[in-house]
């Protein structure tokens, strides 16, 4: 989880406390692993060598497309997100972000079989950051199939201020120079909209080009999180033939935005099987940054 070095002060820790009744929430949902969203979302990554038949493993990362619990349109807020105070707590910060993700894999989910999640509110954090107050909801998911556990998630979302317009916006780090892997990719409105209908996400950053530049300031759509972090996996994948994906994290650093290419880039496994994965922009800098743990074929 993304960790801040400001100390918390005697109104942070009360507006702390005021949702510590939230954790331990948990919500619970079944889904069908049907064929039509995959086919869409190969279509929508340009992969044309993916089939999905009956039994069928489901690429790492593609259960997002499913255990979507779409909210009803009235109950939508202005971003598009739907209201906290259902799962997540009503916590008074306007803007949302997915700070990042860690996976445990167990087994393969198979296309065909209804499967289930388990989702539990683990931790609620408070701090002061440069652009304003910052809130950290960490939650865990479980994914299991008749056959057991499929993987676990914890997943970092991060509620914040609107940022003062004199508020700088920090410097992004800069992206390692060297990889072992590459792949340049064009993230524009089209491939940001089918990507958002897929997993029925209505953050109007991802599509809504007025909305994003004049009320959240940023200079272009945003190009979303688990997409950046579902072209890592798929670029690992690619790279290391027959390899077996047992955990993966990743972080978000800076967003990427729709007005320019971006590369997906990762190293070879080290002596440990870890590999490392990044994202980066036009200029060189890090805006994601991620760790697989990898399983090589025998040889």
């Amino acid at each position: 989880m993304i960790q801040s070095k400001c100390n918390s002060t005697m109104s942070e820790q009360i507006e702390s406390e005021q949702y510590q009744s939230w954790i331990g929430n948990t919500e619970t949902s079944s889904d069908l692993l049907t064929t039509a969203p995959m086919v869409s979302m190969a279509a929508t990554l340009d992969k044309a060598d993916l089939n999905f038949d009956i039994g069928t493993e489901v690429p790492p990362l593609w259960h997002w497309l499913f255990f979507l619990n779409p909210a009803r349109h009235s109950l939508l807020a202005s971003d598009g997100h739907a209201e906290k105070g259902d799962f997540l707590p009503p916590i008074p910060l306007p803007r949302r972000m997915w700070a990042g993700s860690r996976f445990e894999f167990r087994q393969p989910l198979l296309v065909g079989e209804t499967i289930s999640r388990r989702s539990e509110i683990k931790s609620i954090k408070f701090k002061q950051g440069r652009s304003g107050q910052l809130a950290f909801v960490c939650v865990h998911h479980q994914v299991s199939s008749e056959r057991g556990i499929a993987l676990r998630e914890e997943h970092d979302i991060v509620f914040r201020d609107n940022a003062a317009a004199a508020t700088p916006a920090p410097e992004p780090l800069s992206a390692p120079e060297q990889s072992d892997f590459h792949r340049s990719m064009t993230a524009d409105a089209v491939l940001l909209f089918r990507y958002s209908a897929l997993t029925f996400n209505g953050h109007r950053i991802h599509y809504d080009r007025d909305y994003v530049t004049q009320t959240e300031g940023y200079p272009g759509l945003v190009v979303h999180g688990p997409l950046l972090a579902t072209l890592l996996c798929d670029l690992l994948l690619e790279s290391l033939p027959g390899c077996k994906l047992e955990k993966f994290e990743f972080k978000a650093m800076h967003p990427v935005f729709d007005l320019n290419d971006f590369k997906v880039c990762g190293l070879q496994p080290d002596e440990h099987n870890v590999s490392r994965l990044w994202i980066q922009d036009h200029n060189g800098s890090l805006c994601m940054d991620a760790a697989a743990t990898v399983t090589m074929p025998a040889q």
